[in-house]
């Protein structure tokens, strides 16, 4: 990732409406602009029941990492490359800045009519609110005792 590329920050609610349409914040769609993304890449977390959502910068930078892999006889090259590149899908905004999230999609990350968009980083998740406010909570105590445990405080 290149030192000019602005990180997706901020928890940003947001609303899924009846025909599976959410609108990006529009910050995030002006990082991903920046990143040349044609739209924005979701996949489902494979660990957590959210939605992945990445540009062009971290598309390339999986790419990269699993170009050093042997495509034919390191089973970890498929098995890395169907989560993340078989999994992933390029979604198009339309005028208003809203993407249409596929049904697979919705029920993976169970989400229904709010939703919070978290920015950390290279990514943003997309969550159904009430789970990512326990999540949330969870991670807060984990950073906290990584913090503790590393001398902090």
């Amino acid at each position: 990732m290149s030192a000019e590329v602005q990180p997706f920050i901020s928890t940003v609610p947001g609303k899924l409406d009846s025909k599976g349409r959410v609108c990006i914040p529009a910050p995030y769609r002006q990082i991903l602009a920046a990143q040349n993304t044609q739209g924005v890449y979701l996949c489902p977390s494979f660990s957590e029941a959210a939605l992945e959502c990445f540009g062009e910068e971290m598309l390339q930078a999986f790419h990269r990492q699993i170009a050093e892999i042997d495509p034919f006889f390191a089973k970890s090259f498929n098995a890395k490359a169907a989560v993340i590149l078989g999994e992933s899908r390029l979604l198009a905004f339309d005028d208003n800045g809203r993407v249409s999230l596929p049904e697979e999609l919705i029920a993976h990350a169970g989400l229904a009519d709010g939703i919070v968009f978290v920015g950390m980083g290279t990514k943003f998740q997309i969550w159904e609110p009430a789970r990512f406010a326990e999540v949330r909570a969870t991670r807060l105590k984990e950073a906290l005792a990584a913090f503790n445990a590393e001398g902090g405080a």
